[in-house]
């Protein structure tokens, strides 16, 4: 009776540690989120630190412009992803379409990191739905083993003849049609049909030169010498610039093109409280500091830019000021003159 007695004890011990252990596994495993979002755009090992301190595993899933971005989100229907990241005015058609829900500034304590020139912009005054991750300038490089350093200094003169095939494009509308209006005096956002045309007449007469239109390929191409010349992000650009010492970067005199990603939660998230936390996460000054240092963007987290070591905060193209973003101008929705935009650049991409 007393063996028994001891075996029922140790059984009970056995249950309760197996119990405690499903606790503690249960505590571990916080269940996921689902980020959608550009490639070589968070490291890989600032990831795998948010799983191990939260519990939180992360699902990431990536693509390579906007639009395809935009088109999945909506042809889901705001589901399957708790984060996305869009650039600028794509927050507002995002909002407009209704596909992703206002933010609750209460729960990202890390925000008062944030610039606050780089908040309550055009695409989403107050910052109601999304929060800035990283930010940018579309600039202009070029390879000085055969363009003249210090020659290049404008949009425009990329029409010279000395360039004729030896441009690559980004394959962007909005990037292109921006380069191509601010080539003209234009506003990027412009909705005037007449000076819209001009972008076009640009574009078109742009197209003898380039030797290929691409969106993801850009620092490659420059870094092998297949072009001599392209429209670059700045961050693609350093990254270039280390594997090929004969790259240099400008910010056109009719102004660059800056833009800000940002952090949205969709309308069918499902794991929003998740969401928030890698957010907040994000926004720690300490990994932005991280993702600054591999990815070479610039962060709205001040803090973080702080803590940058000195050669980099000084880094006008990592960190642009008021001179490099002189004329600079944000692009923002365009409502229905989109319609005239894509007319134009489908010729432009057709055209022989």
């Amino acid at each position: 009776m007393k063996h028994s007695r001891v075996a029922t004890f140790a059984l009970g011990l056995v249950l309760v540690f197996a119990l405690a252990g499903t606790c503690l596994a249960a505590q571990k495993d916080k269940g996921q989120v689902v980020v959608y979002n550009w490639s070589e755009y968070i490291p890989q090992d600032v990831l795998d630190d948010f799983t191990k301190e939260t519990g939180i595993k992360v699902v990431y899933s990536t693509f390579e412009s906007n639009e395809a971005m935009y088109a999945k989100v909506k042809l889901l229907r705001g589901k399957s992803y708790d984060l996305v990241v869009p650039s600028g005015y794509f927050v507002d058609l995002l909002r407009r379409d209704k596909l992703i829900q206002k933010i609750d500034k209460s729960r990202l304590s890390n925000a008062m990191h944030l610039d606050p020139k780089l908040m309550n912009l055009e695409f989403d005054p107050d910052n109601t739905y999304s929060i800035p991750y990283m930010w940018g300038v579309l600039g202009l490089a070029y390879n000085s083993k055969y363009v003249p350093k210090g020659s290049l200094t404008r949009w425009e003169q990329l029409l010279k003849p000395e360039y004729k095939g030896k441009l690559i494009l980004t394959d962007d509308l909005r990037d292109a049609f921006g380069l191509a209006l601010r080539a003209k005096g234009h506003s990027v956002n412009s909705k005037d049909p007449a000076q819209i045309k001009e972008g076009f007449d640009f574009l078109t007469r742009l197209k003898n030169s380039v030797r290929v239109f691409d969106v993801t390929a850009i620092k490659q191409a420059l870094i092998s010498e297949e072009v001599w010349i392209g429209p670059i992000w700045n961050g693609d650009y350093l990254v270039a610039r280390e594997e090929n010492e004969n790259l240099e970067y400008i910010f056109p005199e009719e102004g660059a093109i800056p833009w800000v990603d940002s952090f949205t939660i969709p309308v069918g998230a499902e794991n929003v409280d998740n969401a928030y936390a890698f957010i907040n996460y994000m926004l720690r000054p300490e990994i932005a500091v991280r993702c600054i240092k591999e990815y070479k963007y610039s962060s709205p987290n001040l803090k973080a830019v702080e803590m940058l070591p000195a050669e980099m905060q000084n880094n006008p193209i990592l960190v642009p000021g008021p001179k490099e973003l002189k004329n600079a101008e944000f692009i923002t929705g365009i409502g229905e003159a989109l319609d005239l935009y894509e007319k134009y650049w489908e010729q432009v991409k057709t055209a022989q």
